[in-house]
């Protein structure tokens, strides 16, 4: 009968991760539980994922580039202070993302040691 119709829980996935505009690896269990085969599939699909990641910033840091000529033009306090609000947030989007750019090194360490 094979294995149709059968579901094993998922011991990892990427998610969709709305705020960063990317998937993000969601690993339940230590990356040490992984077995070998595992960590190399998650690792090559991480490296699809976060090849994409530089492009995302540019076009963020575009989008903050926009919104900071907006504000050096608007004279209403409350947008300025949405403009400003809205900056912060990209800004915020960006740190987490070259954080997220990150991560790669980290586990090709924990790999190898």
């Amino acid at each position: 009968m094979g294995r149709k119709g059968v579901s094993e829980p998922l011991r990892y996935q990427f998610v969709y991760n709305e705020r960063m505009g990317i998937q993000l690896p969601d690993l339940p269990l230590a990356w040490e539980e992984y077995t070998p085969t595992e960590r190399a599939d998650i690792l090559l699909e991480w490296e699809e994922i976060r090849s994409t990641i530089p492009d995302r910033i540019i076009k963020l840091e575009a989008t903050i580039n926009e919104k900071q000529s907006q504000l050096s033009e608007e004279e209403n306090f409350p947008r300025c202070c949405e403009l400003n609000s809205e900056i912060h947030e990209l800004a915020s989007i960006i740190n987490d993302l070259n954080i997220w750019f990150r991560v790669q090194q980290d586990y090709e360490t924990k790999t190898h040691q």
